[in-house]
């Protein structure tokens, strides 16, 4: 049985021993972009990757620094590399939490420069709660308790191609990573 996972670009990527060299915004961009939210308990098909980039909408919607936007852009990097776990499960697995935090901590240093502050956790955290509300409500068709969090950005949940949603986070990636003087600037094109 195979120690590692062959990604989108062809690298082999160890889950388990992360390597920061074989993370690739190709393989984030193009993996998340085709995984379902909420482990396809939806009632139309919606990305992990269209739910970065409305958090990144919102994000500068709110006129949060770029570096911020690049975060929320990233927020769920990791489940390209090591999918996703329904939060319920997720709380009885503490070693994946470890795992999965320590990953994202690695693709944020690579990316960002350095992991999140305490500060800007809780923006992103705030930012993705109130994405997931609208999910809930729209995807589930479930009612939300309590009033609906103010968004910023006008959310539409009109279905895309993967690769219309591949190329947005990727577009997103380059314009905000260019723009961030908080941020190693990064260009996609090292990784092909």
């Amino acid at each position: 049985m195979s120690e590692y996972i062959t990604t989108y670009t062809g690298l082999h990527f160890r889950p388990t021993e992360p390597d920061s060299d074989l993370i690739r915004i190709q393989d984030i961009a193009h993996a998340l972009s085709l995984i379902c939210r909420g482990n396809g308990h939806v009632q139309t098909f919606w990305s992990v990757g269209e739910h970065c980039i409305c958090c990144a909408k919102e994000a500068a919607a709110r006129g949060f620094s770029e570096r911020m936007i690049l975060a929320c852009l990233l927020h769920d990097a990791s489940e390209c590399y090591l999918s996703d776990v329904p939060a319920p499960f997720k709380k009885e697995l503490p070693e994946y939490q470890e795992r999965e935090n320590r990953l994202l901590s690695m693709i944020y240093k690579k990316f960002l420069g350095s992991d999140l502050s305490e500060e800007e956790q809780i923006q992103l955290k705030e930012i993705d709660r109130a994405m997931l509300w609208y999910d809930l409500k729209r995807l589930l068709k479930e009612p939300q308790s309590g009033e609906a969090p103010q968004l910023h950005m006008e959310l539409n949940y009109k279905v895309r191609s993967f690769s219309e949603v591949e190329k947005e986070y990727l577009a997103l990636f380059a314009r905000y990573s260019e723009l961030s003087g908080n941020c190693r600037v990064y260009d996609i094109s090292d990784d092909i």
